[in-house]
């Protein structure tokens, strides 16, 4: 699980990584600006490709850690569940009901009111 979200921030990391060190690279390389500014432009007229696959990773990533997480709650859950009747279960054993319930009203003697 773990190593999915690692790996889909890996190929986010490169990338984001990919597009910096393009754009460093053209704005230092010792080209002509005619040169330079064409480079740019057909950076630039990729960069919603790059955008669009991206997002996908990105969505493909969430997707993955979204499944990850229900999977890893469903199995709380029922540990939970099976926990809370352990529980009931071990009080019952410990303390077992009453039958009936005791007379807790207190005892007057009529015989000292007359």
């Amino acid at each position: 699980m773990s190593k999915n979200n690692n790996s889909g921030l890996f190929v986010v990391g490169v990338v984001l990584g990919s597009m910096v060190g393009t754009v460093t690279g053209l704005l230092l390389a010792p080209r002509s600006g005619k040169e330079t500014r064409r480079i740019i432009k057909k950076s630039a007229d990729a960069l919603p490709e790059m955008a669009e696959d991206l997002s996908t990773s990105v969505q493909l990533q969430a997707d993955r850690l979204s499944e990850s997480a229900q999977k890893n709650w469903d199995g709380t859950l029922t540990r939970l569940k099976e926990a809370i009747a352990a529980g009931i279960e071990a009080s019952q054993l410990e303390n077992p009901p009453v039958d009936s319930p005791r007379d807790i009203t207190p005892q007057t003697n009529s015989s000292n009111n007359n």
